[in-house]
């Protein structure tokens, strides 16, 4: 998806984390107008915290009833991460990737140096859509390398006992791997936790993870016991074994995390760079029509125009927390 707002564009000094948080975090809402009419609530990047392992970015588009148009719009030096709950959206990329995305499947596409994809909800008429959908920025060694789009339907589900289960959606997750390419070491799984069970989530320590309420009221075993509000998303920081969950209710959580990321980034709009002048050379790119993010297949001239720059300039995103 595109992001309309720039974000924030000056960080202070960095704090590395050095053990474990409790750090209950809101998304907020995020109208994007336009063709699209919709409104997302984000979980990431947070003023204190840019990212979760390398997880920079993190939208849910539901649940709602809309039309979702979006046009062609680029990205550089990121994964993008489409989970979805509800509905069908019809994904078109400059690879000539032609597909929809329905609930089950993980849809992955890799920026690298750059390309272009488009999103519309099936049909003309508004439907009922609910999804998740993540970045991950690209290290060092894979973000200037070529654009690549994955679809995994098959993925592997992880018995946590007691009814309880956890979808590999991407990366590593108690022993079990998804099938899915990626380039850090991450895990994002969606867990469900049946009412009235306590269910204990493995976690690696070297890693950092947060998780983010998806479905009904869990409640995390943390020392006060945080019931997490609906959308929201608890940093658990590093040096954790493992977290318990429990709900009176059927809930469902997603389980995002990795180890701490290689650098710090700079971010804005649909692009993951290292400097300024990195991320305004891939505006005037796409601004310009080069062949450095390509043609969508399916459509003509439409497309996104890139927002203009600020009027300062944009530094690295620094974790505060």
């Amino acid at each position: 998806m595109s992001r309309l707002d720039a974000g924030d564009v000056t960080r202070e000094s960095a704090a590395a984390c050095d053990g474990p948080r409790a750090l209950l975090l809101e998304a907020r809402e995020v109208p994007l107008g336009g063709v699209r009419a919709m409104s997302v609530h984000r979980s990431l990047p947070q003023r204190d915290l840019p990212l979760v392992g390398a997880w920079c970015f993190l939208d849910r588009f539901g649940p709602q009833t809309t039309r979702m148009r979006v046009e062609p719009h680029p990205h550089v030096g990121l994964q993008t991460v489409t989970w979805p709950f509800t509905g069908e959206v019809h994904h078109r990329d400059a690879l000539g990737s032609d597909i929809v995305v329905r609930r089950g499947a993980l849809n992955l596409m890799t920026s690298g140096a750059g390309i272009a994809h488009s999103e519309y909800s099936v049909g003309e008429d508004a439907v009922s859509l609910d999804a998740l959908q993540f970045w991950v920025a690209l290290p060092e060694d894979r973000r200037h390398g070529p654009p690549a789009f994955e679809r995994h339907e098959n993925l592997p589900v992880v018995d946590l006992g007691g009814g309880a289960s956890a979808t590999v959606v991407v990366g590593s997750f108690a022993g079990v791997d998804s099938p899915a390419t990626m380039y850090t070491p991450i895990v994002g799984a969606e867990i469900t936790v049946p009412a009235g069970t306590r269910t204990t989530i493995p976690l690696t320590p070297e890693w950092e993870h947060a998780l983010v309420a998806v479905g009904g009221q869990p409640v995390v075993a943390t020392d006060d016991g945080i019931r997490m509000p609906h959308r929201s998303l608890l940093y658990l920081g590093i040096h954790r074994e493992s977290i318990d969950v429990h709900a009176d209710g059927d809930a469902t959580v997603f389980l995002l995390g990795g180890a701490p990321f290689e650098d710090e980034i700079v971010m804005w709009w649909n692009f993951v760079g290292r400097s300024h002048d990195e991320i305004v050379a891939a505006r005037e790119d796409w601004e310009a029509g080069t062949d450095r993010f390509g043609h969508v297949v399916g459509h003509g001239t439409e497309r996104i125009p890139a927002p203009p720059m600020p009027h300062v300039r944009l530094t690295r995103r620094r974790r505060r927390i």
